[in-house]
């Protein structure tokens, strides 16, 4: 017992503390207001706005201080749509950065006479989208945050006048008792604490249009009143001037209650009185019983009353205020929702015929209840396929107050390999040498995008000169500025040329891109049987197991990745390692590497059979041919000939006589080593060292041996010098690529056994 008291009370304090709001006099609503303006004044489109908002961080913009930046931001969806759902929705770049701009234009108050589309294919989860961000948005109206509160009226009989409780039940209220069948006590108890809204002091009569209190003053007073209740403050300026606060002083509230308002002020001759009858609480939205937000599916039928009423509360009033006519408690489906979200799940069947119901609402803001109007401010969302666009296209009245938004299958790379960890689980990647992951997803996303890009053609010219990093078509280009990023591999010519009006038409393209190619469905079918036949325990997936896999691919899958793609990846793939391989091979002696060059400049003013001393160096040189050849061949490569030599060594001399000399050192006192010609020739010392590392190694089956036994029993049998290159090269691409040991030694095999350093020594590769 003591248990189950204990889980009673702590169940009772948690719930207490999550309800804390109440029904509150109008005058304390005032307060409320004044304290948090910001948080009460907000009509649904700002909470909406607030609401997303709240779920997705910032943001972040990997190219701040680029003056061609666009704003391209890589926003943190994953509390709008991941955390807390059991089916999650992952909205690439792409995609985020088109909501936020979209719920910042509702924010400005861009969101009149308009029904928001998400228009995409099958497969690109349109319906979870929806789902989840409908039941994040109910969870934030229903916190502090989201707060807002709608109108309640306690007919105040001790107010408005003594009104004898005992008196005879009117007829239409023993009908009803009659026809629900129901005894005389039960009827009473339904009548004065239930569905009635009754106490012995008052009647509480909720307005059906979820109406806020503030629209209850009268709107040629609301300025006047606003202006003596809030300071002149910033937010006092903001109310006056910005478009999003236009609702406070234009929209009427619903008839129900502007009928109760007229009908006690002419009762009571009052407007304090009337108002001390007016009460707030807090909007409480609940997608299930339709309060707030509602949902309709295709094949949900229309209800067969479209009008809606509380007989008991309707009689409750007439009694109250003595006349049957002057307040009529009837409303339609739509109240339920309205300064809510009412939204349509995919336009075909019964939501084509409620799509087109929606005309007059989105026309108007207004629906026709018998002979009243009721006024509809609900943000009106839906998904839909492309296919079912015909259902609108015979209304051109309509289809300008329609908006669409693409949400098409992903094109972002990053988001497509989150998918396959959320579902496969975050361990795939100890399954994979690093890059395979991504270049799998890179195979799907090329079968989503256009062969053909005007823009990038304009852009880059000729594709073939980066054949090494990108395919003809430049999709692995493309998925790169669609992620965010903007490659390295790029010249500086072709970075300056990527303006920002040139980046705004490439992102401009993925509104008719991602339409077509494989689903994201059947993306997650095609990895899980990639993943269950090729992960194994005892070898990580590779580049070519994977280029295999989609080279036997069913038809269906091979038919959509673009010709040519694999063999531009694979080539991608290899030069990429190849040069992690050599970067991770490589070490120099830099003190070495700068004697040489300052020695070989110096040396160039001489003629050869001479000895001079070095001025930078003092070292003693004998300059002959062979001492400018075996330095040339460091700087221009082993394959240069004798006259590509000659030219660089007489060119190399006249900008040192002309301007390294007589200006950089006499003229502005800089040293050798801050020189231009220093520089360069460094820099090209160093690429070709890189370049030709691994060619002492190419021929040395010892070496290969040893990379093999790297970290067995049979390693330590090598000799010193093959331990200590092979040691050196495995840690470098575990440090700075992100490999395990085992994918060192794989991917050390795979460059030697496929022979890419021949490969790409061969300049038509």
């Amino acid at each position: 017992m003591k248990q189950i008291t204990k889980a009673m009370q702590n169940l009772n304090s948690s719930i207490s503390k999550q309800d804390q709001h109440k029904t509150i006099p109008f005058r304390e609503f005032l307060k409320e207001l004044t304290a948090n303006p910001a948080t009460v004044i907000r009509s649904t489109f700002q909470v909406f706005h607030d609401m997303v908002k709240a779920y997705v961080d910032e943001g972040e913009d990997e190219y701040p201080n680029d003056p061609e930046s666009i704003n391209f931001i890589n926003y943190d969806c994953s509390k709008l749509f991941i955390e807390g759902s059991d089916h999650p929705f992952f909205a690439d770049r792409l995609f985020a950065n088109r909501l936020i701009k979209l719920v910042e234009a509702l924010k400005r108050g861009a969101q009149q006479n308009k029904i928001y589309i998400f228009k995409g294919p099958h497969g690109c989860g349109k319906s979870t989208f929806l789902n989840n961000l409908l039941r994040k948005f109910e969870e934030y109206a229903n916190i502090d945050e989201g707060l807002r509160f709608e109108t309640v009226w306690h007919l105040d009989k001790k107010v408005i006048g003594d009104i004898a409780r005992n008196q005879t039940i009117p007829i239409l209220e023993r009908l009803l008792q009659l026809q629900e069948n129901i005894s005389q006590d039960q009827f009473e108890q339904i009548r004065d604490q239930g569905a009635l809204y009754s106490t012995d002091e008052y009647i509480e009569v909720p307005c059906p249009s979820h109406d806020s209190p503030i629209l209850m003053i009268p709107k040629p007073y609301r300025r006047l009143f606003f202006d003596d209740l809030f300071k002149n403050d910033e937010f006092k300026w903001k109310l006056y001037t910005e478009k999003e606060y236009d609702w406070v002083f234009r929209d009427n509230p619903c008839t129900i209650c502007s009928s109760l308002y007229r009908s006690l002020l002419s009762r009571l001759n009052n407007p304090l009185k009337v108002f001390q009858l007016l009460f707030a609480r807090p909007y409480q939205f609940n997608r299930r019983l339709g309060e707030g937000i509602s949902v309709y599916n295709p094949g949900d039928k229309p209800l067969r009353q479209n009008i809606l009423t509380n007989t008991i509360i309707q009689n409750r009033i007439n009694r109250f205020l003595k006349d049957s006519n002057k307040v009529k408690y009837i409303f339609s489906p739509y109240a339920k929702t309205n300064n809510g979200i009412h939204s349509l799940m995919d336009i075909k069947s019964y939501n084509a015929e409620r799509l087109i119901e929606l005309h007059n609402i989105i026309s108007e803001s207004v629906h026709k209840v018998e002979d009243i109007e009721e006024t509809v401010n609900s943000l009106l969302l839906a998904v839909m396929n492309p296919e079912d666009q015909k259902n609108v296209q015979d209304f051109p009245s309509f289809t300008d107050r329609i908006e669409y938004i693409n949400i098409p299958y992903v094109m972002d790379l990053a988001t497509e390999i989150e998918i396959y960890r959320n579902i496969f689980g975050k361990h795939i990647d100890e399954n994979f040498l690093p890059r395979i992951l991504h270049n799998f997803a890179r195979v799907i996303i090329s079968s989503r995008l256009k062969t053909e890009s005007k823009t990038l053609l304009n852009w880059i010219g000729d594709p073939a000169k980066y054949r090494l990093y990108c395919d003809e078509n430049l999709q692995l280009l493309k998925m790169e500025i669609y992620t965010g990023r903007i490659p390295d591999w790029l010249t500086e010519e072709d970075r300056k040329n990527l303006t920002a009006k040139r980046r705004r038409k490439i992102i401009a393209e993925s509104e008719t891109e991602g339409d077509k190619g494989i689903s994201g469905r059947d993306s997650i079918k095609i990895f899980n049987e990639f993943y269950s036949t090729y992960a194994k325990e005892d070898k990580l997936i590779n580049m070519s197991i994977l280029c295999k896999f989609f080279a036997n691919s069913r038809k269906e899958i091979s038919e959509t990745i673009p010709k040519g793609f694999m063999d531009s990846l694979l080539r991608m793939y290899d030069y990429t390692v190849l040069q992690e391989v050599k970067e991770s091979l490589y070490y120099y002696n830099e003190e070495r590497i700068s004697r040489e060059i300052m020695n070989y400049l110096f040396a160039i003013n001489f003629e050869p059979g001479s000895v001079e001393t070095c001025t930078y160096t003092k070292e003693k040189i004998e300059v002959t041919e062979e001492f400018f050849k075996s330095t040339e061949m460091r700087l221009l490569g082993a394959r240069t000939d004798d006259e590509r030599r000659k030219k660089f060594r007489e060119d190399s001399q006249k900008e040192y006589s002309t301007f390294t000399l007589s200006q950089e050192i006499i003229v502005e006192g800089k040293s050798i080593l801050d020189t231009q010609i220093y520089d360069a020739m460094y820099n090209r010392y160093e690429y070709n060292l890189k370049e030709e590392v691994l060619d002492p190694f190419l021929d040395n089956e010892n070496f290969r041996r040893a990379i093999k036994d790297y970290d067995t029993e049979d390693y330590k049998a090598y000799d010193r010098k093959i331990k200590d290159d092979v040691s050196y090269l495995i840690g470098n691409l575990c440090e700075n690529y992100g490999y395990t040991e085992k994918g060192a030694k794989e991917v050390c095999m795979y460059v030697i056994d496929s022979d890419l350093a021949k490969k790409f020594s061969n300049p038509k590769n």
